[in-house]
């Protein structure tokens, strides 16, 4: 085997991991600056809760073709905990509740944003291809795909200091989801983690993993270019999502 071929120390291959989300992670878009200066409109906010809402729905989708990926019942009661979180349970909400109770706190009808009849295509595209990257990808490699969740609590603490700062129209009982992540996302980073680094452990599963993750990163940036590009600059609205822009 060639140095070329061989694959990377376990600490570099972490670093690379990192590196990945330092250069690439949806925290450096355009749109989430302005949302962390204060700068977006009300309405420009709402759309994007409205958006996102489709790649939480996509989230237990996602977990659930893992899961059925995985030959290991104990691979499968760590990952199932992951669908629970978003779908919630008959003892405690979930995710894609609180989402919608954040909906509900900015001002939108929660009926609407269920029905995704507001989802941007762009943002369908780029949602519907993590689902196709999870589903044509091997298990270590679709499990690389989601640690997108080691850059994310940073984030989550940053955004609801600046919801309570800058958009005090929100109400605060809103931002339950925010919390909620502060805690589920560092879990479930450190555990997926460890199984990229376990089971990758040839040069090009390490590659794949790589790509993967990059891959995972452009799609969470194309979904906020669609927003930007749409309710931003220039504010093209596509056909057929017809509803009128109001910052009130």
């Amino acid at each position: 085997m060639s140095t070329h071929d061989a694959p990377a120390a376990p600490a570099e291959f972490e670093a690379r991991l990192r590196a990945i989300g330092e250069a690439a992670y949806h925290d450096k878009h355009p749109f989430h600056v302005l949302m962390h200066a204060g700068k977006l409109t009300k309405r420009q906010l709402q759309a994007w809760i409205e958006n996102r809402f489709y790649y939480q729905c996509m989230i237990p989708k996602k977990d659930a073709a893992i899961l059925a990926k995985a030959d290991d019942a104990d691979f499968r009661r760590a990952w199932i905990t992951r669908i629970v979180d978003h779908d919630g349970s008959a003892e405690r909400a979930g995710g894609l509740s609180k989402w919608l109770a954040l909906a509900e706190a900015a001002g939108l009808a929660r009926e609407d944003v269920q029905s995704l009849r507001f989802v941007l295509p762009g943002v369908r595209f780029a949602v519907d291809a993590y689902l196709h990257l999870v589903e044509s990808s091997s298990l270590a490699v679709a499990v690389a795909s989601s640690l997108t969740e080691l850059f994310a609590p940073p984030l989550m603490s940053d955004r609801m200091a600046v919801f309570e700062t800058h958009y005090p129209w929100i109400d605060r009982t809103g931002l339950e989801y925010f919390r909620g992540r502060l805690v589920e996302a560092p879990r479930d980073a450190a555990w997926g983690l460890r199984y990229v680094m376990e089971h990758c452990t040839t040069r090009a599963e390490q590659e794949r993993a790589a790509a993967a993750l990059t891959t995972k990163c452009h799609i969470l940036w194309s979904l906020l270019d669609s927003v930007y590009f749409a309710y931003v600059a220039p504010g093209w609205l596509p056909p057929l999502i017809d509803r009128a822009v109001s910052d009130e």
